[in-house]
């Protein structure tokens, strides 16, 4: 398997853990295909201390063992440096947290949010499976055609893929993190780029068809955000 190709695979594999008091977002991380929430960004949102959660996770370890996998990591306090240990909570053990909390205003908020970021995690799952990954595979196979075994051939890879980030207002590295709506241009985007180069006579003239396709896309994006 080629660097490009894993790359493609593990795409959507992981996100940033909610950490700004101010950040209303539930981001999910994925664990072995799993989706799993930061214990610190729960204990965040309900307005604990997350060592109040810990205790709860100690506690009752054999409740929560019984849906699955209690799985501790180790980081570090935020502005301390310090160790700091953290879980990292399937759909089934949040909602086990939450049953264990008191039933106030704020955690039945918190249960319609958790309710509608795993569905949505759900969501983003049969997305890269059935439409990311074969159009990420589309693309870099018709580049492969193309560039074959040049010493150039893993720039092309690399460059195209900047293309298509760019083309959706993207950084590197940001694919872990898309909603879905965007997710859904960067399938489109693919598509586009891959259909673009098909036909070219070598790489050169496909980088630059798929360069042109994805800067019209790119230039229609932000003009319908302009009149939104």
């Amino acid at each position: 398997m080629t660097t490009t190709e894993k790359k493609g695979r593990d795409s959507w594999q992981s996100a940033t853990p909610t950490t700004s008091p101010h950040d209303t977002a539930l981001i999910l991380q994925s664990v072995k295909d799993e989706p799993r929430i930061d214990s610190r960004a729960l204990a965040q949102h309900l307005g604990n201390k997350h060592q109040n959660v810990r205790e709860l996770l100690a506690n009752y370890s054999d409740d929560f063992r019984q849906f699955g996998i209690l799985r501790f990591q180790t980081g570090e306090i935020a502005g301390r440096g310090q160790p700091e240990k953290y879980a990292l909570l399937n759909e089934d053990q949040c909602y086990l947290l939450l049953t264990y909390s008191r039933n106030t205003a704020k955690v039945r908020a918190l249960k319609v949010r958790l309710v509608k970021a795993f569905r949505e995690a759900r969501q983003a799952q049969d997305l890269t499976r059935t439409e990311y990954l074969p159009t990420y595979h589309a693309l870099h196979n018709e580049i492969s055609a193309l560039a074959g075994q040049t010493p150039n051939a893993r720039f092309v890879h690399m460059n195209v893929n900047k293309l298509v980030n760019q083309a959706i207002g993207i950084e590197a590295g940001q694919r872990g993190a898309l909603d879905l709506p965007r997710r859904s241009l960067m399938v489109a985007a693919q598509f586009l780029a891959g259909s673009a180069m098909r036909g070219a006579a070598n790489h050169k003239e496909a980088y630059i068809r798929a360069k042109d396709a994805l800067q019209r896309l790119g230039t229609t994006l932000l003009e319908g955000g302009r009149h939104a």
